[in-house]
């Protein structure tokens, strides 16, 4: 007759296999439960896209960044998506801005740029923003006419940016206070292409008090070719050494001979 383990007996060896079975999983270098991290090229969350690619330079929520603010209805509506998709994509047409797309040598999938780009027409935009206006054309029709186009400065811009562009300083109680700075600086000139004035020039700055290509109702908007020609002249202020007086000749033999000692 075979002996029976007491009642007591059982229950100790039923809880010590089912402590045992608990610390096995709980092994050192076993992974605990937590839920599974995705994939970079998995992420499809406008929110965490935009941050992770665009905000060092559009700025946080797409304004106050170094780079052209895309929180602004007018430019998502006058560029569109069938303009923004390929810079995204490609960084054309912006001297500054590097290819995000895996095709174009990026980090991203061609869903995530497109994700980004729907993303900022469907949270900043507004479609029927531009209806009923004369808006001039994405990329220039004419041909660019310098002196024109300091013509059409000075009577679109002089009132912020001074007859020659070089900004516009408060008198009375704030004089000396500098209202606007100069728009025709190399330096400022040799970060942003004729592309990026354009942009700047139609669209305006939402927050920073420059208004788009219809000004402040002082005056009528710009044409079309005014724009191409403002963007020129302002363009042709750029120089070759910008901030960086270098000598027009090199030092001479005797200059070269007095080195090192």
């Amino acid at each position: 007759m075979k002996a029976k383990i007491p009642a007591l007996g059982t229950t100790i060896v039923v809880s010590m296999f089912l402590f045992a079975a608990q610390g096995c999983s709980r092994l050192p270098g076993k992974p605990g439960f937590r839920p599974e991290t995705m994939r970079p090229d998995q992420t499809v969350d406008f929110n965490v896209l935009y941050k992770a690619n665009c905000s060092a330079c559009h700025g946080d929520r797409g304004l106050n960044g170094p780079a052209l603010p895309l929180n602004n209805p007018v430019y998502l509506a006058w560029a569109g998506k069938e303009k923004m998709l390929p810079i995204v994509t490609s960084g054309e047409s912006l001297k500054s801005m590097h290819a995000f797309a895996q095709s174009s040598g990026g980090m991203l999938t061609d869903q995530q740029v497109n994700i980004i780009v729907d993303g900022m027409i469907a949270k900043w935009g507004k479609p029927a923003i531009l209806d009923g206006t004369s808006v001039p054309g994405y990329s220039a029709t004419t041909a660019p006419d310098i002196a024109a186009g300091k013509i059409a400065f000075q009577a679109h811009c002089a009132s912020c940016h001074g007859e020659d562009g070089t900004g516009v300083t408060a008198t009375g109680a704030a004089a000396k206070h500098t209202v606007t700075g100069s728009i025709v600086d190399p330096t400022y000139l040799s970060l942003i292409s004729n592309r990026g004035l354009r942009d700047l020039v139609v669209a305006g700055l939402p927050g920073e008090g420059m208004p788009d290509w219809r000004g402040d109702g002082s005056v009528k908007p710009m044409t079309d070719k005014e724009v191409t020609d403002v963007v020129a002249w302002l363009g042709s202020h750029r120089v070759q050494f910008p901030g960086q007086p270098f000598p027009s000749a090199p030092p001479t033999g005797a200059e070269n001979s007095t080195k090192g000692k």
